[in-house]
């Protein structure tokens, strides 16, 4: 099922005929993106006091498949609703959401080649992030720029591509929200995980038990293997496992909230 789902959102992407329902608090712009050699529409939230406290500068949280987090128009299967979640919780952290690349999705957010469906490309959607996107938004937005303010975040292949990106550049992402990762797609993720001396990272873990055969059975290997590269006491990592969850935006939007608040929001 999960296979089949994302397939989906690589290679079909449906407007659905109803009324825009971002906030007032949600912006686009478009900014180019040499690293992919194209340009890339961004989504940012900024918090509902953000014109007012001129002097306060906020924590980011960088999100992918951007489509999907604020708008039901613009969203695959229901949105995330992250705009008004984050004004409920009064939320000090600005969101900069990331355009999926339709059908160069899979090479965008996957670090590494699967057999059959491609893909590896995610070194470079990474530093299209980190040299060009992270730099426009520091320097146009009020933010708080260190690793310790920053996070990264994404579900499905969004959630594969925000682990490998945590533990690349731990100097820039010092905590990363995984939602239903796609550690099948190659087994290379845990070769990489296991090639770090020490992962610092803290990580929230949420998949359902209904997404596919090994979703669940692939997520605790990886706690396992983070537990070698780190200190359990230290509590750098949490995994929530929903009962009769399933691979869509109804179970990351129902977990968003309690992500942001373990992740320190």
């Amino acid at each position: 099922m999960q296979r089949i789902f994302m397939l989906c959102l690589l290679f079909t992407f449906i407007v659905k005929a109803q009324e825009n329902t971002a906030s007032k608090n949600v912006s686009t712009f478009t900014i180019e993106a040499p690293q992919l050699k194209t340009s890339k529409k961004i989504w940012i939230y900024l918090p509902e006091n953000y014109a007012a406290n001129i002097k306060k500068r906020y924590s980011v949280i960088y999100m992918h498949d951007a489509q999907n987090l604020f708008d039901a128009k613009t969203s695959f299967s229901g949105e995330w609703n992250v705009d008004e979640k984050l004004d409920s919780l009064k939320a000090p952290v600005i969101v900069v959401g990331i355009e999926h690349g339709n059908d160069k999705r899979i090479d965008e957010l996957t670090p590494f080649k699967n057999e059959k469906y491609g893909g590896g490309n995610a070194d470079q959607y990474l530093n299209f992030i980190v040299q060009t996107l992270k730099p426009y938004i520091d320097k146009n937005y009020r933010t708080k720029t260190k690793a310790k303010n920053t996070t990264i975040m994404g579900s499905s292949l969004g959630g594969l591509v925000s682990f490998y990106g945590a533990l690349k550049y731990p100097s820039i992402f010092s905590k990363a929200g995984v939602f239903s990762p796609s550690f099948w797609f190659s087994n290379e993720i845990y070769t990489f995980t296991e090639k770090q001396s020490k992962i610092k990272t803290k990580i929230y873990f949420l998949c359902g038990d209904k997404e596919s055969d090994d979703m669940v059975n692939d997520l605790h290997k990886m706690e396992r293997l983070l537990d070698t590269k780190r200190c359990y006491c230290l509590h750098l990592t949490k995994s929530r496992i929903v009962k009769g969850g399933e691979h869509n935006e109804k179970l990351w939007r129902d977990g968003f909230v309690k992500a942001v608040l373990w992740l320190g929001y």
